[in-house]
């Protein structure tokens, strides 16, 4: 090999070795992170919480709920209990692929996971749940559910407006579909009925919040008059189609 050749193939595998670095690293990269089950590669994927845009003006649900208990609600308690969960699941190395099973184990985490865990996730389905001109009465299979359940949609109202008022100090009053029937419970602080604690269980359909942030700028104590006109927000097109 003469010189004028060897000078040539030199250059071609610097350059082949500087055009390929990057592919390497990139392969590397994407092993890292998509392990290898069978042979093949399978993304790895982590559940985080979020909290979902605000569907409606901070105003628009009044004169039932006012613009600055919406707007104190939703952008510091609850952007505080998303910003805190993230924080404990970074801390406690908590992984899960939904929210679902990140609440199945809750009762091996910490209660600072648990609490913000649960703040974050009931405030996005709280949220979801209202609307403006709500209110009225379910319709379709929503309404036959409820009148199978509990006889008629009054007494479902009163049934659940009673689990909101004997809640002692704060928490949530559910209603949930659990093996094909519905019911109505409660539960403290921001427990949910998806964990592994407490005695009411089953997929939440309709969350009411009986937190004091909720209501105490307007209504102060009264409880009972919150609830009473909370009816008048319920988006039941929003349960209706968590029903399925």
């Amino acid at each position: 090999m003469d010189r004028k050749q060897f000078i040539l193939r030199s250059l071609q595998f610097s350059v082949g070795s500087f055009l390929a670095a990057p592919l390497l690293a990139e392969q590397t990269q994407r092993t890292m992170s998509e392990p290898m089950i069978d042979g093949n590669p399978t993304k790895v994927t982590t559940f985080a919480f979020g909290q979902v845009k605000l569907p409606y003006a901070y105003d628009a649900l009044e004169p039932h709920i006012d613009a600055k208990t919406m707007e104190i609600h939703y952008t510091k308690h609850h952007a505080a209990y998303v910003k805190k969960v993230t924080q404990a699941m970074a801390d406690e190395n908590i992984t899960a692929g939904s929210a679902k099973e990140f609440f199945a184990k809750v009762s091996t985490y910490s209660a600072n996971a648990r609490n913000n865990g649960g703040g974050a996730w009931n405030h996005n389905l709280y949220w979801e749940v209202m609307k403006p001109n709500g209110g009225g009465e379910p319709t379709g299979k929503l309404l036959d559910a409820i009148n199978g359940a509990f006889g008629s949609v009054a007494e479902f109202k009163t049934r659940f407006t009673e689990m909101g008022m004997k809640r002692f100090g704060s928490g949530w009053a559910w209603l949930v579909t659990n093996n094909g029937k519905l019911d109505v419970g409660s539960t403290p602080n921001q427990d949910n009925p998806l964990m592994d604690v407490g005695e009411f269980h089953g997929t939440p359909l309709l969350g009411m919040d009986v937190w004091e942030h909720a209501y105490y700028l307007k209504y102060q104590n009264k409880r009972d008059e919150y609830i009473q006109n909370w009816w008048n927000v319920v988006n039941w097109d929003a349960v209706a189609q968590r029903l399925g």
